[in-house]
C-alpha cells in the first residue's frame, strides 16, 4: 500500500467512524430537541442526512479536477 492510499484510507475510516457515532447518539439529540420543539428534532436529522450526503459529495467533487 502507497503512501497516498493509506491516508485515503485512514481518512475514509475517521469520517465513516464518526458519522457511525453520530449515527449512534442522534436518537438521543432528537428526543431532546424535540421535546424543546419538534422542529429542532425534525432540524437536527435533517441536517445529519444532508451532512452524510454533503461529505461525499464535497470528496467527489475534489476529486473531479
Amino acid at each position: 500500500m502507497d503512501p497516498s492510499t493509506k491516508k485515503t484510507a485512514i481518512s475514509a475510516a475517521l469520517v465513516m467512524a464518526s458519522l457511525c457515532f453520530i449515527a449512534f447518539i442522534l436518537p438521543s439529540i432528537v428526543l431532546w430537541l424535540g421535546n424543546i420543539s419538534p422542529y429542532l428534532g425534525g432540524a437536527a436529522a435533517f441536517l445529519f442526512v444532508v451532512g452524510f450526503f454533503g461529505i461525499f459529495w464535497l470528496r467527489g467533487r475534489s476529486r473531479r479536477d
